[in-house]
């Protein structure tokens, strides 16, 4: 697909345009109307992907929970269903939809790989994240910056707390998610690991402050993102912080998302996806 296509629905999916703004660009690159309408069911999400871990699945046991500390703060766990001992605990954290399908998906596949997963739903506290991602963009534009930490916060307590843990918290976002980690590993010093898909960076001051071993992943064709990559990297070898930091050649931003045919990349999730796992086993043992 056209470079410039991916580019465009990026920045529509990030706040840069309303609807009617992007399928009009989106009409003129492809050449008319019905050509941008064609296109659409291949950029947006197809949920009907997101079973790479089956909600029935045997290995796992999933529920919502309400999480302390935060009014109306509510979560997807899942764990291991024939697990002994305490395990490490990780929150996931959702990209500018909410707790989406896929994202639920992940929390399960983070299950299977022997985690306590919280698929945190930041929306919870306004009604719940809407199956109109429009809409969900919409919400996840009004949250507050202070009330995003405290949330994440609230959720590394819970898990920090719950008996079936080990007592370490690690945290794993994609896209606003990502930011959210980047952020929660400043504000959070209970926070032992992050890891940190395509996510915006904290400021270069507040890097000090991070006490998380952290992993970051970019894809190499995100412009908008990457901006910051040195920035960033320069703080954290100033302040000696435990990081290490991936670029994926030639893939998109959300590069992850399985539902999404225009911008996922098999190679690279997969390859990005085992070592987040080898990452969080050792960080959070």
């Amino acid at each position: 697909m056209d470079q410039r296509i991916i580019d465009l629905y990026d920045t529509y999916t990030h706040g840069g345009m309303n609807r009617r703004s992007f399928l009009d660009r989106l009409a003129a690159l492809v050449g008319s109307a019905a050509g941008a309408t064609a296109l659409l069911p291949i950029l947006q999400n197809n949920y009907a992907h997101a079973q790479t871990v089956p909600e029935n699945d045997q290995r796992i046991t999933a529920e919502t929970v309400e999480i302390p500390g935060a009014q109306g703060l509510k979560g997807y766990l899942v764990k291991p269903a024939n697990a002994s001992g305490k395990l490490p605990t990780v929150i996931v954290i959702h990209e500018n939809r909410g707790l989406n399908p896929h994202i639920k998906d992940v929390t399960r596949r983070m299950a299977t790989e022997g985690f306590v997963a919280l698929g945190l739903d930041y929306l919870s506290p306004m009604g719940g994240t809407p199956a109109d991602e429009d809409k969900g963009r919409e919400m996840i534009g009004q949250l507050k910056a202070p009330d995003v930490i405290a949330y994440g916060k609230a959720a590394v307590a819970y898990l920090k707390s719950r008996p079936d843990g080990n007592g370490k918290v690690g945290a794993i976002g994609f896209c606003w998610g990502g930011g959210a980690v980047n952020n929660l590993a400043v504000n959070e010093p209970n926070l032992s690991a992050g890891v940190a898909y395509y996510g915006g960076q904290p400021k270069a001051e507040d890097v000090p402050k991070i006490q998380a071993a952290l992993m970051l992943h970019y894809a190499g064709l995100d412009e908008r993102i990457n901006a910051g990559i040195p920035a960033y990297e320069a703080a954290l070898k100033q302040a000696g912080k435990t990081y290490e930091m991936y670029l994926y050649e030639g893939a998109n931003h959300a590069f992850n998302n399985d539902t999404n045919a225009a911008r996922y990349d098999k190679e690279a999730a997969d390859l990005a996806w085992k070592r987040t796992v080898m990452f969080l086993k050792k960080n959070l043992a």
